[in-house]
């Protein structure tokens, strides 16, 4: 497996040393994988730092394009403009177990929830049940707990784990994606974490040329999914213009072929780290937004490229994107690629 840079180059933007979400200092991401019988499913933790974060809330907003979704805290977040726990990417009928296997968790972190405060425990979802018996609802309390635990903030895994077990995004494997960027001159990173899980057989483009048409596409017929944004970044920037940040990752969502079809859940969610709040210019805003649609863009693609060929629930098989095949027809497009499948 590779992953996109190991290939092209997209964008302009020079990535982060880890070109993960984890780049932006502080954030740590963890896993806990599901895969036996006919369970391919798990859960995916953000951890915005390792301190408490109940005690110590990140400025946060959301951004929803398509609300086709059962995700958990988008309303308090909307309202006041922070998270004030790990944020929890699982399957959807795992979102009330998570949740409250989150709320556990928080119990353990902080006496005053439930006795002075509540909390607003933070769960997104995307639906994996051609793969995964979903029915189960497997994904608990010692699979949350083993994601938050093994969050760490060097390279972050990628493909068919976590989250992205059992997803799959236009007739292909997919699973968790990531990825960074420099913000040009103004000195910020911006980080992306994404479980796609959208879109349609053939519709797939890669560095501007429409690959999926040209692929013997194996997989859903239609539609069915959708896809999840977690987005960091180091700016001091207020929830207003994090919104307007999170927003920007549906147009890298867009590079790759999506259209936000009826029953997509495509939610973002975009976080700071800075201890501060400014507001920041034209030029400062600008290298920010073209950092979120870059970063989103790559992301999504080295969820497919990290994803393998994966057979669930009643044998059903997702195929792997066949990267030999995408790296010919790139080529023969003018796409400058190198390392893996360039000519000798």
């Amino acid at each position: 497996m590779v992953r996109v840079r190991d290939v092209l180059t997209q964008g302009i933007l020079p990535p982060g040393p880890h070109n993960a979400l984890t780049d932006v200092s502080g954030v740590r991401v963890g896993h806990a994988s599901l895969v036996h019988g006919a369970l391919r499913t798990g859960v995916t933790a953000v951890l915005p730092h390792a301190r408490n974060l109940y005690q110590e809330k990140v400025t946060a907003a959301c951004a929803v394009l398509n609300g086709y979704g059962k995700s958990v805290g988008l309303i308090q977040i909307e309202e006041l403009g922070t998270v004030e726990t790990p944020i929890l990417i699982t399957s959807t009928l795992n979102v009330p177990r998570v949740a409250d296997a989150l709320i556990t968790y928080m119990l353990s972190q902080d006496e005053r929830v439930g006795l002075t405060e509540t909390v607003n425990p933070v769960v997104l979802e995307c639906f994996d049940g051609y793969l995964n018996d979903a029915r189960a609802r497997a994904v608990g309390e010692r699979e949350v707990v083993e994601a938050i635990a093994t969050a760490s903030d060097g390279p972050v895994a990628e493909g068919c784990v976590g989250a992205g077990v059992g997803m799959r995004c236009q007739g292909f494997k997919s699973g968790v994606g990531t990825s960074s960027r420099r913000a040009g001159d103004v000195g910020f990173t911006v980080g992306v974490l994404v479980v796609p899980n959208f879109g349609f057989p053939g519709d797939l483009v890669i560095a501007g040329v429409p690959v999926g048409r040209m692929l013997e596409t194996v997989g859903q017929p239609s539609e069915r999914g959708s896809c999840i944004f977690v987005l960091g970044t180091d700016a001091p920037l207020a929830s207003g213009d994090l919104r307007r940040l999170a927003w920007r990752c549906f147009l890298g969502m867009a590079r790759t072929g999506a259209i936000s079809g009826q029953t997509s859940g495509d939610l973002a969610i975009a976080i700071s780290t800075a201890p501060r709040q400014e507001r920041s210019d034209r030029a400062v805003m600008n290298a920010l937004f073209r950092a979120a649609v870059e970063s989103s863009e790559e992301a999504i693609l080295n969820a497919l490229f990290m994803a393998e060929t994966t057979t669930g629930r009643d044998a059903h098989t997702m195929p792997a994107l066949p990267l030999p095949e995408v790296i010919m027809i790139l080529r023969r497009h003018g796409v400058s690629v190198h390392g893996v499948g360039q000519e000798s």
